[in-house]
Formats: C-alpha cells, structure tokens, sequence
C-alpha cells in the first residue's frame, strides 16, 4: 500500500460503500416499482395515457300490432366541463356559442366558477357537432346520448309513458319493461397523443354496446287515433270529468286500443298533471251499475230453479227492499230474465237474485275475474272491491245484483264481456305481442291464455241474444249501426259521495261487440259525471261506442260483415255454382245445383281459433282431425272444396 492510497483510504471506502448502497437503494427501488408496485403503477399510467368512454347503447323502440313506429332515439350531446383545467377559456366559449347561438358570457360564467364540474349544455341537437375541433379543449368533456321522441304525442301516451333525462323509463310500458328496452353500455379505450389531444388507436380495448330490445304490442295505432279522438269529442259533449275506452279483440284478450281523456303529450310530460298519466282503465275503479247485471243473468240462467220463460213482478217501477226504494227508470209488470236485462230493471233483477242467493252471485262474480287482477302486464293494476258474501248486509244481495256496492275495473269488465262474447272463457289480457332483441330473436311473447271456464255455450249464447235484444227493443238503441247486429248493455250508476249516493253525479258507461253471433271487435266506454241527461248509458257512453266502431269499421277491410239469413241449401247451393263458375267457367244446370245439396263448401279455417273452428265445422256438418294447438295456419281439404257431408277435415295449429 502506497503512502497515498493510506492517505485516502477512508475516503475511498466512504466512496464505495455510498456508491454501493445508491446502486443497491436504486436495484431495491426498481425492484418495488416494477415488481412489488408494479400493477399499481402500470394502472396510474394507463390512467394518465387512457381514457375509457362508456358507448351508450341505442333504446330499443316500441311499435304497434303493424309494425308502426310509436317512439323514436333522437341524438343529443351534454357538454360538460372541469373549469381548473381549462386553458383557453374565452375561446371555448366563443366555440359553443357559435354551436348553439347563445351568449358567450353565459358559457365564460360557468368556465371561471370554482367548482371542479360544470354542466355547459344538455340535450343539445347538433347533426354537425362530431365535426366541430371542440375535443382540442382540454377540460371539457363531450358526451353523446339518446332522447327519447313520441311521433304521435297524445296518441297511446298513458300506455307507453315516457324516460328521464338519462334515458330510462319512469312510467308506462317504458318503465315496466325497461331492462328489455335499455340494452346494455359498451366502452372504448383511448389514448393521449403527443399533442395531449384524446385519440383512438387500432387495437385498443373495444366493447360493443348492445342495443335494447324492440317491443310490439297489440294496440293498433289507427284504432287507438280513433278510440282518444272520439273519447276526447265525447267528453267535451257531455261536459264530463274524464272518459275512459278500450277496444279488444274477444277471441284472443289482446288489447286494440286502451286510453282515458283528458290526456297528455308524453314530449312534454314535466308541463302535465301527473293524474292525467296513470293508465286509468287498471288503476281506477268505480259501480258500473246495469252492465254488471250480466252476471246476475249467467247466475239466473245456470239456477236450475229458473227458466228463461218465467216472469217476474217489477212492481210498476217502484219496490221497497228491506230498508231502501229501488226505482226502476220506466214502470214495469211481469217481466221475464230476457226483458229484464233488455229494459233493464233493477226491481226484476233483485226479484231473481232473491231465488239464487247471495252466495251464487258472490261465486259467479269471482268467476268472471271481479276482485282480483286480471294479470295484464302492466304495473299499477288493482283487483277492484268485492267483499266476502259473509260480509254482506241485508241489501248487498240486491245492490250488488243491480251493480251497486261492487267496485270494478274497465279491463274487468272488459274481459267479462269478452267471456260472454266468445263463449265462456275468461282470457288474461294481452297488451304486449312480442319483444325482439338485437339478434331479431324473440326473447318474450304473450300468447291467448284461458283462465278458465265460466259458463258453457249454450248459456253464453242465450246471454248474448238478450244483450242483442238491448240494442233493438231495449235501453241500448242508441249503440246499434245497421247491418252489424250490435249487442251490448248500457250502464247508469250513481257515485257514492258522502255516505250516500249522489242524485247529481253518475257513471255513464256502455259495452258492446260485434256481430252478435260471432263477435270480432269488443269496446267499452265510460264517462264520469257527464251532465244530465247524458248521464244515462244510451244517452252518453252508447253514442261514442257507435261512433268509434263505425269509423273503425269503414277503415279497417279486415272485419267481415255478418252472414245473411240464407238458408243453409242456399248457402250450400250458392257455394258450388261459385266453385264451378271460377273453375271451369260454365254454364250451370239446375240440376246440377239439386244433386248436389248433400254436399258441403269446406270453409276458411286458417287465422281461427281452435274453438271457433271446432265450431265452424260443426255447424255445417264437418267432422275433424286436429293437428297442434294455437292459430289453425294449414287445413285439408283446402277452403272452397265441395266435399260430402260427414268427410274429415284435418286442420294444423301452431
């Protein structure tokens, strides 16, 4: 060892051990970094070199039984901004500004406030705004949304509701079947360029948003127009608090057309009273008075004590029952059930009633579905008001049989009449046809559901012929239109108000369908205190119905006129001279036409129910092979066949 490294010795050991341990420091600080904190660290620079924007999902869009649009996304943009980090804060307000036309101080109010988030704009429709350099503005952030647009406006508003301002559904259809609707977010990865500006790298992260699900429903848009314009005429006529209608199809329980007036623009929601938006027809309930009285005729008919030709003393309009007067409008003698339920009396039905008992009616109620939700799916349906017949006073009997003392639904009574017009079965009601996701796969349907059987066809027939009867010699004169042999009953009901029922505030309401023997459209109408003297079922309700269902029937092609009273070898002869003359074109013997009256047409039986073209086939003498269940779509022989009486016809159901 030279004198000179003795010399600096400790320096040089003092040297290496401080640039061992700085290189050790250093190995053991790369180490924590990039192994022990290294997940973390990598998250932080991909947090400062990347953004991640949610992609908003597109609403699925709802339409009508034809596949026409009742709602629509528009595109709006929210313009959102951090003041702290913006720097060139007068020239992004002159930028919006020019976008939107609004002042520029309005904008530099909001940039130079201290808070760390401003909103600048919201729902701002701007087709160009993709085009405009606003992203070079660091600070502000761009954020592309849906809004949701109604073409129609007041058209169906209740039933499809409406969204909030970020898109999801708080009323209606749009809330009750909005997971089905909203679809699902995606999202995109982007990364900062040299130039600070956000960019979008080929192979960066990428999910594709899912779209919402499309939803057909069973209303149909012209049906419906007609329904809120004449319900809304209807009103103003009569001077009432609101009107309520709906519109069904009988054989199927699908709702054509559902609406209550006043209503609203669903467009413009926040500047209507929220009463005017709930669907009034399932939430609201009220006495129906008179139309309920069918049931107290289905009791009659099935009471093996009464006949249909047995009279009844309707003591001259005017009966004291135990403790109260029931009056009837006009002043009746013996009357039998078929003239009771055409002229409507209280006093006769209650004399019935008294033979059946109170607890027949109460059954006979629970069968047609009053007191308990009908299943429609949507929300905010209630089950009306029937009490127990344990719990009945001395007059409940007879109040309850004339349609006092009950509270009931539109749809309830409805579905009632459905029930008689199709023959005794009680159906769910369908509102929603079917839901289609972005694959086009149908992920939801409703379908003709029969929640039982009430009565059998033959009383269900009975029933509708007295209901015809209403419309001819009856209370219902009012409802009926020429040639389409309307049936129905109207309905007059007092409110109850103050412990006692009203002598100045009424329910007015009418139901009916069409043609009597097989009724293709159903409709009831209600009007609430409508003024005197269109209080009366057939006075006010009964002329809407008649308005609604002739401009429905001028417009739709669909629905077939009933059959005419030819006999049925006219009917058989008429049928094989239209075969040949379109087959073969010739000129007919008569005795052709003779020989062949033992046989038979076979008739259309695609698009019919299973019951109804049992039915059709054995009216005329057919029997039958049935293949499947639902929507008869194939037969054989094919329609228009001249076949002998007593052949097989084989029909296919899906």
């Amino acid at each position: 060892m030279t004198k000179t490294y003795l010399k600096y010795r400790l320096r040089i050991i003092v040297l290496a051990a401080f640039i061992f341990m700085s290189w050790a420091g250093l190995c053991f600080r790369l180490f924590q970094v990039q192994i022990l904190n290294g997940e973390v660290y990598q998250k932080a620079v991909i947090k400062q070199s990347q953004k991640k924007l949610d992609i908003p999902p597109a609403r699925g869009n709802i339409f009508d039984r034809n596949n026409r649009s009742l709602t629509r996304n528009i595109i709006h943009y929210t313009l959102s901004v951090n003041p702290a980090l913006v720097e060139k804060k007068e020239q992004l307000a002159k930028a919006i500004s020019k976008i939107t036309g609004n002042p520029v101080n309005n904008y530099l109010k909001k940039i130079n406030s201290n808070s760390k988030f401003e909103f600048l704009e919201r729902n701002l429709q701007i087709d160009n705004i993709d085009s405009i350099q606003l992203s070079k503005y660091q600070g502000l952030n761009i954020e592309k949304k849906y809004r949701r647009y109604y073409p129609h406006n007041f058209i169906a508003a209740q039933i499809l509701g409406y969204t909030d301002l970020d898109d999801e559904g708080i009323s209606g259809i749009e809330k009750d079947f909005n997971n089905y609707l909203s679809g699902k977010p995606g999202w995109i990865h982007k990364t900062k360029g040299w130039s600070g500006e956000i960019q979008h790298k080929s192979g960066m992260p990428y999910q594709k948003p899912i779209d919402g699900s499309n939803i057909q429903l069973t209303i149909d848009l012209e049906y419906q127009s007609i329904l809120e314009e004449e319900l809304n005429k209807r009103q103003l006529e009569t001077n009432s608090i609101s009107a309520t209608g709906i519109i069904m199809d009988p054989e199927t329980g699908e709702i054509l057309a559902m609406a209550t007036t006043p209503g609203f623009n669903n467009n413009k929601f926040n500047s209507t009273d929220p009463k005017k938006h709930r669907i009034r027809a399932i939430t609201d309930q009220f006495e129906p008075g008179s139309t309920f009285k069918i049931v107290s005729a289905v009791s009659a008919i099935d009471h093996k004590d009464i006949k249909l030709e047995n009279e009844f003393n309707c003591e001259n309009g005017s009966y004291k029952y135990y403790t109260i007067m029931v009056n009837d409008h006009e002043s009746y003698g013996m009357l039998t059930l078929s003239q009771i339920i055409q002229y409507s009396s209280n006093i006769g039905i209650i004399k019935i009633m008294e033979k059946v008992g109170s607890q027949v009616l109460y059954s006979k109620s629970r069968e047609f579905g009053f007191g308990s939700k009908t299943g429609i799916s949507l929300n905010g349906e209630i089950s009306g008001k029937l009490n127990s017949f344990t719990d009945w006073s001395a007059v409940s009997l007879g109040q309850i049989a004339m349609g006092h003392e009950i509270g009931v639904t539109a749809i309830q009574i409805a579905l009632a009449y459905c029930a008689i017009a199709n023959g005794g079965y009680l159906l769910k009601p369908q509102i929603v046809k079917q839901i289609m996701n972005y694959e086009g796969k149908i992920v939801y349907s409703e379908e003709p559901i029969v929640s039982r059987k009430i009565a059998t066809e033959n009383t269900m027939s009975d029933l509708r012929k007295m209901l015809r009867g209403v419309i001819t010699n009856g209370t219902g004169t009012n409802a009926d239109i020429k040639g389409w042999k309307i049936a129905g009953k109207t309905g007059t009901a007092q409110k109850w108000q103050n412990g006692k029922y009203s002598d100045n505030k009424f329910i007015s309401n009418f139901i009916g369908f069409f043609p009597y023997e097989q009724p293709q459209l159903l409709a009831f109408i209600m009007l609430d205190e409508p003024r005197k003297p269109f209080h009366w079922g057939n006075e006010g309700a009964a002329i809407a119905f008649r308005r609604i269902m002739k401009r429905i029937i001028n417009m739709d092609d669909s629905i077939n006129p009933p059959k005419t009273n030819k006999t049925h070898e006219m009917q058989i002869a008429d049928n094989i001279i239209s075969n040949i003359e379109q087959k073969e074109n010739l000129l007919i013997p008569l005795s052709l036409v003779s020989l062949n009256l033992d046989k038979i047409s076979v008739p259309e039986l695609r698009g019919l129910s299973m019951r109804k073209a049992m039915s059709t086939l054995n009216k005329i003498g057919l029997q039958y092979k049935i293949n499947g269940s639902g929507i008869v779509y194939w037969q054989y022989p094919t329609p228009g066949s001249i076949v002998n009486r007593d052949s097989i016809c084989e029909v296919g159901l899906r």
